[in-house]
C-alpha cells in the first residue's frame, strides 16, 4: 500500500510492504531504473547511492536493538530522492515510519522544515536516523562503563557474557558504519548536489557528515576500549586462578607429610612409639611441628 503526503508541490510516498504491483507502478510513474526496482525487492543490499540525471537512489543501513534490547541489528533504509518527491520503501528503520506518521498527523509541520524541498525532507530523515543511532551507540558506551566498574567483581560469568555481547554489538556497528563513510562523504564533496542550491544545504550535509564521523570515531574508541577491558579481565581471572592454585598447592604440601605419617602408622608393622602410652599425643605433636615448620618456611619465602 502506497501512502502519500503532499505539501505544495512536494510529495512523500511511503510503502511499508511493497508488492510487485506497487513497484511496477512506481517504475512507470517515475521512470526509475529497473535495477533500482530490483534492489527494492531484495534485502541486505550494500549501502550505496546511485546517481541519475533526475533522481538519486539510496540504500543505507542504520542500527537498532532487537526485541530483548541486547543485540544490535541492521535495518535497511531505501529512498528514491527526486526534485519534488521522496519515496521511502520497505520495512525500514522505525524512525522513518514514525517521522512519516508524525507529518501525517501534523501536516503543518512541513512548514518547519529548513526549506520546502525534497532535500530538506531527506536531511530531516537522515538527521533523525543518525541522532537515534547516536543514542544507541551511547547506550553501548554506558554498557562498557558498567563492565569497567564491575571488572573486579567476583561474578566472572556475568562479566564474560557482558563483554561478549558488547564485542558482538561493536562488530555489528563496525559492519554497518564503515561502508557508509564514503557514501556520506559524497554529500560534502559535492558529488551529491541535490536539487536545492549548494549554498542552501551545504552546511546541513556537513552537519550530517560530522555526526556520522563522530559516531564512527566513538565505535573505533569503544572497540579499542573493549579489547583492553577483555585483556585486563583475562589477566585478573588468570591471577585469581593462580592464587587459587597457590593456596591449593600450599594445603597439599602441608597435608602430604601428615598423610604419609597417618598412612605409615596404619600399616601392620612394628613402628616407633607404638607401645608407648602417649604414642597418640607424640605423633600429634610431630604432625603439629611439621605443619608449623612448613607455615614458617612458606611465610619466610613469601609464598603465603
Amino acid at each position: 500500500m502506497i501512502e502519500t503526503l503532499k505539501f505544495e508541490k512536494l510529495k512523500w510516498l511511503h510503502i511499508q510492504n511493497p508488492t510487485d504491483e506497487d513497484l511496477i507502478d512506481l517504475q512507470k510513474e517515475f521512470d526509475f531504473h529497473p535495477l533500482d526496482i530490483e534492489d527494492c525487492r531484495s534485502y541486505t543490499q550494500r549501502p550505496k547511492i546511485d546517481i541519475y540525471d533526475d533522481y538519486y537512489f539510496l540504500i543505507l543501513h542504520f542500527p537498532h536493538f532487537d526485541n530483548l534490547k541486547r543485540f544490535v541489528k541492521a535495518k535497511e533504509v531505501k529512498i528514491f530522492w527526486g526534485k519534488d518527491y521522496i519515496i521511502t520503501i520497505g520495512q525500514a528503520h522505525w524512525v522513518v515510519e514514525d517521522l512519516f506518521n508524525y507529518y501525517k498527523r501534523n501536516p503543518g509541520a512541513f512548514s518547519d522544515l529548513i526549506s520546502k524541498s525534497s532535500d530538506a525532507v531527506l536531511y530531516t530523515i537522515l538527521n533523525r536516523l543518525i541522532n537515534e543511532s547516536y543514542l544507541l551507540i551511547n547506550q553501548v558506551g554506558h554498557e562498557i562503563d558498567e563492565v569497567n566498574r564491575n571488572l573486579f567483581s567476583k561474578n566472572a560469568e556475568k562479566t564474560i557474557e557482558k563483554i561478549s555481547i558488547i564485542r558482538k554489538n561493536i562488530i555489528q556497528l563496525n559492519t554497518i558504519f564503515k561502508p557508509q563513510l564514503r557514501v556520506f562523504h559524497k554529500f560534502e564533496s559535492g558529488e551529491i548536489k541535490g536539487f536545492e542550491s549548494k549554498e542552501d544545504m551545504e552546511d546541513y550535509w556537513g552537519n550530517i557528515l560530522d555526526l556520522y564521523q563522530k559516531m564512527w570515531d566513538m565505535i573505533e574508541d569503544f572497540e579499542e576500549l573493549t579489547d583492553s577491558l577483555s585483556s585486563i579481565f583475562g589477566f585478573v581471572q588468570a591471577n585469581r586462578n593462580n592464587e587459587v592454585m597457590r593456596t591449593l598447592t600450599i594445603i597439599s604440601t602441608i597435608v602430604l607429610p601428615l598423610t604419609f605419617i597417618s598412612g605409615l602408622y596404619g600399616m601392620n608393622l612394628a613402628l616407633p612409639f607404638e607401645k608407648t602410652p602417649f604414642a597418640f599425643w607424640i605423633i600429634i605433636g610431630i604432625c603439629i611441628s611439621i605443619v608449623l615448620s612448613l607455615i614458617i618456611y612458606f611465610k619466610r619465602k613469601k609464598w603465603m
